[in-house]
């Protein structure tokens, strides 16, 4: 189906492409007459006006880019809701691309986005330094950068987190007050910001009870649930004693859980599992699992907000919020019956 333009209305009444399109932008200087002609020829043709070449015209496209490393679990998809609830109300809508952990993929999102002439880029990255000189290259083109959960360390960019170190130093913490002596870590690649804060608060948390660090104890791996199954299934090779594991994700948790209880390892009383993140995931596996809860769709409210707030006033500082969490304690971890417990720490 031909899509019908200006060109075909003024070609129609025998007008210049400039009237027809000053007459549909209800310019003054066009008689009334000739406007009541263009409109009525465009909706007799089925003219729909093009977005996309109106707002560019304009210097906008009212778009905005969103790049996440995977969408395969409900994490990002909360956020991008959170995102969504900001924009759509300003008249924004979104693109979205997922790079699949490939810091090569996120490259070519990135040149996608720009491309489309987003005004404004949300990113949750896969590599805190592989793609750092395009983060710096897009944000002096004037483009609008903000960064959410997985972050840059080091580039003075607009961020949305939570305190990963914090959270997670308590989160061990509540498991060694609950006894538990030989705490694992399945840790994700130290490329991520975030994996190399939760470590961190893992292994002070030990420091602080004067538990040996054991390297042993750690298993550094990728970010997916075969990736915690793999992890369970080479401790339990290995041999080593444990009695609990601390999980970077939720999903490397389940796959830890899954593989232990198919070794028929019980949970939590022989092995309690916690972990940080917080999906709707941690509640439909058996036992529900303790984990880090973090706001995901205000962590979106949030990271929408610090893009319109670069779009008005490019000047703007960059800002870091960093969001609260809560620890939710549920049956992998507390040998009790009580119910689905809050902990804010």
């Amino acid at each position: 189906m031909k899509h019908i333009t200006i060109k075909d209305i003024a070609e129609a009444l025998c007008l210049s492409t400039s009237t027809v399109s000053r007459a549909l932008s209800d310019d003054k200087n066009i008689r009334r007459e000739t406007k009541e002609k263009v409109l009525t020829t465009a909706r007799q043709l089925g003219y729909n006006p093009n977005p996309v070449a109106l707002n560019l015209k304009y210097g906008r496209t009212n778009t905005i880019g969103v790049i996440v490393p995977e969408m395969t679990t409900p994490f990002a998809a909360e956020v991008i809701n959170g995102i969504q609830e900001i924009l759509y109300p300003e008249g924004l809508k979104v693109i979205i691309a997922q790079s699949n952990e490939d810091p090569l993929t996120e490259r070519e999102n990135l040149h996608l986005m720009e491309r489309f002439r987003v005004d404004g880029i949300i990113i949750s990255l896969c590599h805190q330094s592989e793609n750092q000189d395009e983060y710096i290259r897009i944000q002096r083109q004037g483009i609008p950068l903000v960064f959410f959960d997985r972050i840059p360390g080091n580039l003075d960019v607009s961020k949305v987190r939570v305190d990963d170190y914090a959270k997670s130093f308590f989160l061990v913490e509540h498991l060694i007050r609950s006894g538990r002596k030989r705490i694992a870590h399945i840790q994700a690649p130290s490329y991520l910001h975030n994996a190399t804060e939760r470590a961190k608060g893992y292994k002070d948390a030990l420091a602080k009870f004067h538990i040996p660090y054991d390297d042993s104890l750690v298993i550094k791996t990728g970010v997916t649930i075969e990736n915690g199954k793999e992890a369970a299934r080479y401790l339990l090779a290995s041999q080593v004693s444990f009695d609990a594991i601390f999980a970077f994700t939720d999903t490397l948790a389940i796959g830890a859980m899954n593989e232990l209880r198919e070794r028929h390892v019980r949970i939590p009383e022989e092995v309690a599992i916690a972990s940080f993140s917080g999906t709707i995931l941690s509640t439909i596996v058996n036992p529900q699992l303790t984990t880090v809860e973090q706001p995901l769709r205000e962590m979106g409210h949030v990271a929408a907000e610090l893009v319109l707030e670069k779009i008005r006033r490019p000047s703007a500082p960059n800002r870091t919020v960093v969001l609260d969490a809560c620890i939710k304690l549920r049956a992998s971890t507390e040998t009790d019956s009580s119910p689905d417990k809050t902990e804010r720490l």
